[in-house]
């Protein structure tokens, strides 16, 4: 079993930056790929970012391409994603899941394993 708890949220400017932290337990989780997930109020919940279980590949939306960072520290069983130049448009609740599949992919239904999530609210 594998749980998630993300922390790092929180109010930042247009302009700002936010690194979110996503802690698992379980030893198994460092081999699980893991995603970065979002969900504005009012909308459906979207893919973010993802990153395999070596840490070696990664996607994005096309929407934080250039903008969001997402890594992997396995000694600390935790996934991050580093936040620049952050726009109202992000403001949203973050979540962080796991899959047990190998393929890395952006669709929500192949993740298991969910966080509560964490709140981003970018002012203009």
């Amino acid at each position: 079993q594998v749980q998630l708890v993300e922390s790092g949220g929180g109010l930042v400017q247009a302009g700002g930056s936010l690194r979110l932290s996503c802690a698992a337990s379980g030893r198994t989780f460092s081999s699980y790929p893991t995603g970065w997930f979002r969900q504005a109020p009012g909308k459906e919940r979207e893919f973010v970012a993802a990153i395999g279980g070596t840490g070696l590949s990664t996607i994005y939306a096309d929407s934080v391409k250039g903008r969001f960072t997402i890594t992997r520290d396995t000694a600390k069983n935790t996934v991050y994603l580093q936040m620049n130049s952050l726009k109202p448009e992000d403001t949203a609740v973050y979540y962080c899941a796991a899959t047990r599949s190998a393929i890395l992919t952006e669709r929500q239904y192949n993740y298991s394993y969910w966080g509560q999530g964490t709140q981003v609210t970018v002012s203009s």
